[in-house]
């Protein structure tokens, strides 16, 4: 068991008052109202209680599974370990290995759940029950208690072996005597005395962390049968003890958490939620359910602010069941933890709130549940939990519940410097990084290959292939080069072995983009790389078919580096067919100047004006223990191979002003994609106005409509969109109207108000954001207000 399984086995049931009915069906009358009932609410949900339907093929099929994996738990461990030895052989706990202890836990919990679920083979078996109590005992004499010394992650101590060692304890709660409990809460009050606070300090908890231990913290209380534990959990919740001010309830300003325009933050720097921001709602919404109608029921009216949280941060980033990398953090580098298991984690958070919840949110939720289920190439029931599948198989086959298809358009997150545009067929997310955002992050020997993750990082998604960044991508792609990014080649260190965690953020200010009108944006950066040896202003203006390029100030010194325009796995029996100018690459190949590419099954790839592409199709192979060696999270050290279709432009050591510019065209056609080259740039409708180190502007015109991108990196007096200050302006119309956005992705307060001037004649304004001063004229001129903005994009309508 991973820490995603060990911590996300469920889903969570927030209560908000009015919306919901009792928790699982309960009438009022029988709400809890004390701790039997509390362990028994708890005990259903681990279990899929006793309505479980057995007979179910599904069902019993994970059953079956269930049991195989606890008989092999059983006959694998001692029955009776030696004083202060090891359970399994395979998790050695002396040194202590706070990882194996915490894996001890986990899998002495896996068995407890076979033994007490319905239709296992372990199921109220005695001499099951005598081993369990044995373990449970031995844990607390030896491994978990008083006088061990903590050393290693926190992490283990504070949060993983206290959330196990609750459910463990619910589920023994028969066999257990009141010293048995009494050793264990004791164990856990000692390590996580207070879940508002990180150990025994006063450094407050925040985001996941904070709802893991507030769960943690209800369970001791049960098990404890303890007023004070309840009631301190529940106001950790609200953080009753700071004011608010680190509530899971409302959104954050700064640090961790969820923001208001829909970012979720963690360890202060990251795009999380993917995994914290999934730890965030589940841990939250499972204990508002398991205290829901007791004395210690959660009356804060903040908690909508998780009810809108799966429509805000949640489904932006998942894609067919999905979730996209950018905001996965070190968890890529997890080979027990793909980009499904994330996605089918935040369905399963949405199956639960839907039994509960009224319309809106129960239609939404289920409709939002069953497209991505219904979508996905994984089948969600082959690693959903029994009590998970006992409410996605009734969803699935209720006819009368529409799936939500994919959407298109365009979301920017201005906060956490993420955006996503999604086409027809196909999505697209950038990974930008900054002084406020970090790169990337590694740490506890995990993820040590992500250098260059915060650097632009893109990642193209299309239907045909959805298992691109899940099949053995991470530990096969090269590091140094991925799509998207511009990077030195000159060699990194491996992270492996580096004690904590870290997360290097950039030199830059610049970062981030601008939407407009949920359809179309824009992504960028002024890069400086970690090594110092490049630098780059890099830009991706994003149309409704098309992903428009642009790089300037290249600054490539004591080694080459390379823009990647593509590097696309396919299994090694595949035969990808990439064509550069037509003629087939196979083996690794250079052209000075070539006009287009083209990835069968992927897109075509226009490129403006004269530069040094490399291709190549070629394997590559690597282990998952290569980018992921930590302790409960490593990965096997197996050779996995995937075979790589790489576009790239070159730029030779000592380049100085360089330059790069492309189109991608996902789905096109080879023969659409030679049509559209640069050569006729009418018909492919891109045209780049400025190109330099201090401006990228992109005229484009799709259908009758006309767009103006325009990437200020710098105070800005000459071309067509001038400026008083860093800022970026998208500008869309038809003959007679327009709408613009404009945003401070520098986030700067050296310039609360810039001045920006658009050459295009548009005389009335029809409607403005309240931050923006808007003068039509033959020139626009818009004053925007950007103080304390954090990124977000502001727009305006006008009529020629």
């Amino acid at each position: 068991m991973t820490r995603r399984t060990l911590l996300l086995a469920g889903a969570a049931v927030p209560m908000a008052a009015g919306m919901l009915g009792s928790p699982f069906g309960l009438p009022r009358a029988r709400a809890a109202d004390g701790f039997d009932d509390l362990r028994s609410r708890w005990a259903d949900y681990l279990t899929g209680g006793a309505d479980l339907d057995v007979a179910h093929p599904r069902i019993a099929a994970q059953l079956a599974d269930l049991s195989t994996q606890a008989a092999e738990a059983l006959s694998s461990g001692a029955p009776v370990p030696p004083s202060g030895g090891d359970i399994w052989a395979d998790l050695p706990m002396s040194g202590p290995r706070e990882a194996n202890i915490a894996l001890t836990y986990s899998r002495i919990l896996l068995v407890a759940t076979a033994w007490a679920t319905r239709g296992t083979d372990q199921h109220g078996d005695a001499g099951v029950a005598e081993r369990l109590a044995g373990w449970y005992r031995h844990m607390s004499a030896h491994w978990y208690n008083l006088t061990i010394r903590k050393s290693g992650n926190w992490w283990f101590w504070e949060i993983g072996v206290p959330r196990t060692l609750g459910d463990l304890s619910v589920l023994l709660d028969p066999l257990l005597s009141a010293e048995d409990r009494a050793a264990a809460v004791a164990a856990v009050r000692r390590f996580t005395p207070n879940p508002n606070y990180r150990g025994t300090s006063t450094s407050p908890e925040t985001g996941g962390n904070r709802a893991d231990k507030a769960l943690a913290c209800l369970l001791r209380g049960i098990t404890a049968r303890d007023e004070a534990d309840m009631v301190l959990a529940r106001d950790a919740l609200s953080d009753v003890v700071g004011g608010g001010q680190r509530s899971l309830f409302r959104h954050v300003t700064s640090g961790n958490g969820f923001y208001a325009d829909g970012s979720y933050i963690d360890h202060s720097y990251l795009p999380y939620v993917g995994t914290y921001g999934n730890v965030a709602l589940s841990g939250v919404a499972r204990s508002l359910m398991l205290v829901a109608g007791s004395p210690w029921d959660v009356t804060d009216p903040d908690v909508t602010t998780v009810l809108d949280a799966p429509d805000r941060s949640f489904a932006p980033f998942v894609w067919n069941g999905r979730m996209m990398e950018t905001v996965r953090g070190r968890a890529v580098s997890r080979e027990r933890e793909h980009d499904f298991d994330d996605g089918f984690t935040t369905v399963s958070s949405l199956l639960l709130l839907a039994t509960q919840l009224d319309a809106p949110y129960r239609d939404a939720y289920q409709s939002l549940a069953k497209g991505w289920m219904s979508r996905c190439t994984q089948d969600y029931a082959a690693t959903a939990t029994i009590s998970d599948l006992s409410r996605a198989l009734p969803l699935l086959a209720d006819d009368t519940v529409a799936g939500t298809p994919e959407p298109e358009g365009h979301r920017q997150f201005g906060t956490q410097e993420r955006m996503v545009h999604r086409g027809h067929g196909w999505a697209y997310t950038v990974a930008t990084s900054s002084s406020r955002i970090g790169r990337y992050e590694w740490g506890n020997d995990e993820n040590n290959l992500g250098w260059h993750q915060g650097d632009g990082a893109a990642y193209l998604y299309v239907d045909g292939d959805q298992g691109q960044f899940s099949d053995d991508y991470w530990p096969t792609v090269d590091p140094y080069r991925l799509p998207g990014t511009t990077a030195s080649l000159a060699p990194r260190q491996s992270g492996a072995s580096g004690a904590g965690t870290g997360i290097p953020r950039a030199q830059n200010a610049w970062g981030g983009g601008v939407g407009l009108a949920g359809r179309w944006g824009t992504a960028g950066m002024d890069l400086t790389n970690s090594l110092g040896n490049l630098r780059a202003r890099k830009s991706w203006f994003l149309l409704d078919d098309a992903v428009v390029a642009l790089g300037s100030g290249v600054d490539a010194t004591g080694s080459d580096a390379e823009t990647v325009v593509e590097n696309r796995s396919f299994s090694t029996d595949a035969d990808p067919v990439l064509t550069l100018d037509g003629a087939r690459v196979t083996t690794p190949a250079e052209a000075a100047t070539p006009a287009w590419a083209h990835l069968d099954g992927v897109a075509g790839y226009v490129f403006l004006g004269g530069q040094d592409v490399r291709a190549g199709v070629a394997d590559r192979s690597g282990s998952w223990y290569d980018v992921n060696s930590g302790g409960d999270t490593g990965g096997s050290t197996d050779l996995r191979t995937r075979r790589y279709a790489t576009l790239g432009v070159r730029h030779q050591a000592g380049t100085t002003g360089g330059r790069y510019g492309y189109v991608i065209l996902p789905g096109a056609s080879a023969e659409r994609t030679a049509e559209l080259t640069a050569d006729h740039a009418e018909e492919l409708g891109v045209e780049v106005l400025r190109q330099d180190a201090t401006a990228h502007v992109v005229r484009a015109v799709r259908r009758g409509r006309w767009f103006l991108f325009a990437h200020l990196f710098a105070v800005t007096d000459e071309g067509p969109v001038r400026a008083t200050g860093p800022c970026a302006v998208l500008v869309s119309g038809t003959a007679r109207t327009a709408d613009l956005a404009v945003s401070s992705p520098s986030k700067s307060l050296e310039r609360a108000t810039v001045e920006i001037d658009l050459d295009r004649k548009l005389t009335r304004v029809t409607a403005a954001h309240d931050r923006l001063t808007v003068t039509g004229g033959h020139v626009v001129r818009v004053e925007a207000a950007f103080a304390n903005a954090s990124g977000a994009s502001f727009e305006a309508s006008l009529a020629g």
